[in-house]
């Protein structure tokens, strides 16, 4: 077998027989939250583009570093459904279809949320802090992007892609995204991009939890199983 093919199926393989199981044996069902978060996101982007409902999405789910933090904390996750005006719709929802059934399937629903959510807040939070710190450090931000609407599923999603890669021990995936992370603030240093490394940070720390956690637990059962790190 050629190295590459190779590479693949140790990198890959435990997720794409994971994948493939489920839908062969749930079909639709194994995604349901999945497609119901494309669904959400689909109807918000045509009411949005709506003169009679852009208020209505704005109020419900976009967020901007200069509202008030107890305004910004409930938008949040509804923001992860309203894709940004200013990127194509069909970006948002490929990118929901893919990674978050991917993870649906793999490590669960629970798991699914909690980081989606987590690597949205992440973003929300450093957005603030970025303004605060000014333009003038590395994780500082101008002040002008505190006007800057803060919506998509784009954190969730590279919070999604790491911890489920870690979770099924393909590592070189982590570290690959991780790379092209930094790439894109290296190219276009802007919010969106920084925000992306907040929420690879979130999530990394949570998977360092889940490691030590697991790792007590095998202490105490005494066992050294080589099953993926949590439970889905």
């Amino acid at each position: 077998m050629n190295p590459l093919p190779r590479w693949a199926r140790a990198e890959w393989g435990g997720l794409y027989r994971e994948v493939r199981a489920g839908l062969r044996e749930r079909g639709w069902r194994a995604i349901w939250m999945t497609l119901v978060a494309v669904g959400l996101t689909a109807v918000l982007q045509v009411l949005q583009q709506q003169s009679w409902g852009y208020r209505f999405v704005a109020d419900l789910g976009s967020v901007r570093a200069e509202d008030p933090f107890w305004l910004a904390l409930l938008r949040t996750p509804f923001s992860l459904f309203v894709p940004a005006l200013d990127l194509p719709v069909w970006g948002a929802l490929a990118q929901i279809l893919f990674m978050f059934g991917i993870a649906e399937i793999c490590v669960g629903r629970p798991w699914t949320l909690v980081i989606a959510y987590v690597a949205t807040l992440a973003g929300t939070l450093y957005a603030r802090l970025g303004i605060a710190l000014g333009p003038g450090g590395a994780l500082g931000l101008p002040a002008s992007d505190a006007q800057v609407v803060d919506t998509g599923p784009s954190a969730a999603v590279v919070g999604l892609a790491v911890f489920t890669a870690w979770r099924y021990r393909a590592y070189l995936t982590v570290v690959l995204v991780i790379v092209v992370m930094v790439g894109e603030v290296l190219v276009k240093d802007n919010l969106a991009g920084k925000e992306h490394l907040a929420a690879i940070a979130v999530t990394l720390v949570v998977c360092a939890l889940c490691a030590v956690r697991q790792r007590r637990i095998g202490v105490r059962a005494g066992s050294g199983s080589g099953a993926p790190p949590i439970q889905s």
